[in-house]
């Protein structure tokens, strides 16, 4: 009667361990055949960005558009002038380099040097050309200043190079004769700009 019993349980016991995973290859996959390692290996990766996606970027050109053309001779041509007239001294009323220069006899100057017409007096010349945004200032355009915003035009500078933050003139000043200086870091000049003009279209 024994044996019939135990063999009731051994019989038991073997059909239920096939049921059981071994703990190993629950606590650690890897092991399990090696199938969870071939999976990571396998698993998708983010797509690499083509090393000729930055060749589709617009291009900026070295020199800005707007400093080509067909004045771009006669702007560069009044820059190289002005630069060669730097530390002369002031004259009130003076238009040659041999006398000396107030501002707008200077401006005079350059331009009919160059073929240009323009008034002889700062406040006239203000009414020339056309006014354009200051951040697009190009070499020999003119800056005009006021003392405050219902007085005249008292100052004239022309433009030698601009860049963002800047804008660099060549101007007689009373107290050191001709010189080049970035008026947007001028605490003296910055806030007495009325405008800026081309006068070369």
């Amino acid at each position: 009667m024994k044996l019939p019993t135990l063999f009731f349980v051994a019989l038991i016991v073997l059909n239920g361990c096939s049921s059981f995973k071994p703990p190993s290859s629950v606590r650690n996959p890897s092991r399990a055949g090696g199938s969870a390692t071939v999976e990571r290996t396998r698993a998708p990766r983010p797509a690499k960005r083509p090393a000729t996606a930055r060749t589709r970027e617009p291009e900026r050109s070295a020199t800005p558009e707007r400093r080509s053309g067909p004045t771009a001779m006669v702007r560069s041509q009044l820059v190289s002038q002005a630069e060669k007239l730097m530390g002369i001294r002031y004259k009130y009323g003076g238009n040659t380099p041999k006398e000396g220069f107030d501002c707008s006899g200077f401006v005079k100057y350059l331009y009919n040097d160059q073929g240009l017409s323009i008034h002889r007096v700062s406040r006239d010349q203000a009414t020339q050309g056309s006014p354009i945004d200051p951040a697009r200032a190009q070499p020999g355009d003119l800056v005009f200043y006021r003392r405050g915003p219902n007085q005249p035009v008292f100052h004239v500078s022309m433009v030698v190079d601009a860049a963002p933050g800047e804008i660099w003139v060549i101007h007689p000043t009373s107290s050191r004769g001709v010189i080049r200086e970035n008026i947007l870091a001028s605490s003296y000049w910055r806030p007495k700009i009325y405008n800026v003009r081309d006068l070369i279209r």
